[in-house]
């Protein structure tokens, strides 16, 4: 619920009843990932999908359903040979979402408002509910803080809650939202629980060295694709707002120097287009280094040789530069400054989700793939 976390909140500043339907877990070729949500309120307006269109209508139903009974359930929806096309997944996947209705008066409200207005201001903090397990405890909710520290219950040992902390906590920390199996006393794991972490985190990083009309194009693909996107140059005349009125950040260093002082973490993305051997050489020796998500740059072919060659003068090993994206972009055959945005952009989504860039189409890879990334 928490990937609708604005207009949920908006919902329950104005004391709206609401049921919220949440992807639990998929399997095959579903098209939506856990922790995608979709809410109905008591005058029957929907926010959000939980399946791109398949099962939204009876989903919408068995909100309807919890907000009258004010009971929590958990349903299941696949692909069905006998009626392919009525309530299943005709893309021949398998879908388990949770129902929770939220009323005013429901007691694990507070702690739903509390993890939307985290989630909704950028905040870290992971929403812990019951999706499968007995009747009097599934939807009960708990919502954990990076340190530890929770509020709310999942309605049974108090050891549960703990264990259940304990798990978020490790799930945050990698920024991923799925479903985990712990026993009803949370003393072992798996056990006759399910418990669906849903995971908050500040949006991932993309910084984008070099102030050219490239990096203008790749900005804009960045805020589309939902990165916290910085841009940074050496040059002050160039590094400007007016030029980047799209990027959060300007920045104007050099860029080896902003890279050294800056936050960065697994998920960060660094996209080097200086295209000048004296921006890129010293950053690419740092941003080869550090454990981040995807490192690239742009240049010619004959521009590649030559920067893998000076980089390895400066020390670079082998597999340090096996992890340089160079030329930077899947091959399009893009040209103008928007067009090698698409293609960078793309192949940033290939890397962190394990696909492999060739046309689906004619293949006969899966369209979804279980490589996870925040």
């Amino acid at each position: 619920m928490l990937d609708i976390a604005d207009e949920l909140r908006r919902w329950v500043a104005q004391g709206r009843e609401f049921a919220v339907a949440t992807v639990v877990a998929v399997g095959g070729s579903a098209p939506r990932p856990p922790g995608a949500a979709l809410a109905v309120d008591r005058e029957g307006t929907v926010i959000g999908s939980v399946s791109g269109g398949c099962v939204e209508g009876a989903v919408y139903d068995l909100c309807a359903q919890a907000l009258d009974d004010g009971h929590s359930l958990l349903e299941r929806f696949g692909y069905s040979d006998d009626d392919a096309f009525a309530v299943g997944l005709t893309c021949g996947g398998v879908i388990d979402i949770l129902i929770t209705p939220v009323g005013v008066d429901a007691p694990d409200r507070p702690v739903h408002a509390a993890a939307l207005a985290a989630a909704a201001d950028g905040e870290t903090a992971a929403l812990v509910r019951i999706a499968r397990g007995p009747d009097d405890l599934r939807g009960r909710a708990l919502l954990v803080r990076p340190d530890g520290t929770y509020e709310g219950g999942l309605g049974g040992d108090l050891r549960l809650d703990r264990t259940a902390a304990a798990e978020a906590r490790a799930l945050l920390d990698a920024g991923r939202t799925q479903a985990v199996e712990v026993s009803e006393d949370g003393a072992h794991c798996p056990g006759g629980l399910t418990l669906l972490v849903e995971s908050s985190v500040p949006p991932p990083r993309m910084i984008v060295f070099g102030a050219v009309d490239f990096a203008a194009a790749l900005v804009r693909a960045g805020k589309f694709l939902g990165y916290h996107v910085t841009l940074c140059d050496a040059r002050p005349v160039f590094a400007t707002a007016g030029r980047f009125p799209e990027a959060d950040e300007i920045v104007v260093d050099w860029p080896h120097r902003y890279l050294e002082r800056t936050d960065t973490d697994a998920r960060t993305v660094l996209c080097v287009l200086t295209h000048d051997a004296k921006f890129d050489v010293p950053v690419l020796v740092d941003a080869l280094r550090m454990p981040v998500a995807f490192v690239g740059a742009m240049g010619s072919r004959r521009t590649h040789e030559d920067r893998n060659a000076r980089l390895r003068e400066a020390g670079v090993t082998e597999d340090e530069l096996a992890r340089l994206h160079s030329p930077i972009g899947l091959d399009l055959g893009a040209r103008t400054p928007e067009e090698t945005a698409l293609s960078i952009a793309a192949e940033i989504v290939a890397a962190r989700r394990g696909g492999t860039g060739v046309p689906l189409r004619g293949a006969h890879t899966p369209i979804h793939h279980d490589t996870v990334a925040a």
